[in-house]
């Protein structure tokens, strides 16, 4: 490494022609295409490609190495776990594209793959490594290939809290 290093500046390419809401942060080498709008308090991690035309809500988190394709919109607190692939061309290189919509609240785990057209539905979670091939209902949990659904929202929820708490005990059981 060179004693210059530390002066290399990250480069991102956020369009001109992109919204940014406020307190919006985009991480190292992340790319916002023409026409975006980004809603406030969102995060975008390193190597995410967010294309032209998007739509981000507020409070949204979105990993690193995500590729989002024109066309797509992704309501208010979702969170899209790391490498997650959404498509928008279902017959490529078709000269007619269609997006995915995400609904408010909507968690996608890491390395999941949405089919282009697909609605995901309010509150509800795409294991990781899904691939979603139709529309997912709100409030449910889908899982595998393709993704079926497992329980609903509830039970996620309530796996979650439970393993939050073994996660806790355990702690205080070391000290």
């Amino acid at each position: 490494m060179s004693e210059n290093s530390d002066k290399i500046p990250v480069i991102n390419f956020v369009s001109p022609k992109a919204s940014i809401g406020n307190n919006v942060k985009i991480w190292h080498f992340a790319y916002i295409g023409n026409d975006t709008i980004i809603g406030d308090n969102v995060m975008i991690g390193s190597l995410t490609h967010v294309d032209y035309g998007v739509k981000i809500g507020n409070d949204c988190r979105i990993e690193g190495s995500v590729y989002i394709p024109p066309l797509t919109k992704i309501g208010n607190n979702v969170f899209i776990g790391p490498g997650t692939t959404f498509t928008n061309d279902p017959y490529p290189m078709s000269k007619k594209m269609i997006g995915v919509i995400v609904e408010d609240g909507a968690i996608i785990g890491g390395r999941s793959v949405i089919k282009p057209g697909v609605t995901i539905g309010r509150n509800s979670v795409i294991a990781m490594a899904s691939v979603v091939t139709k529309d997912v209902p709100p409030d449910v949990v889908v899982m595998g290939h393709p993704a079926r659904i497992k329980y609903n929202r509830s039970q996620y929820d309530q796996k979650k809290n439970n393993w939050e708490k073994e996660e806790k005990r355990e702690r205080e059981n070391e000290n």
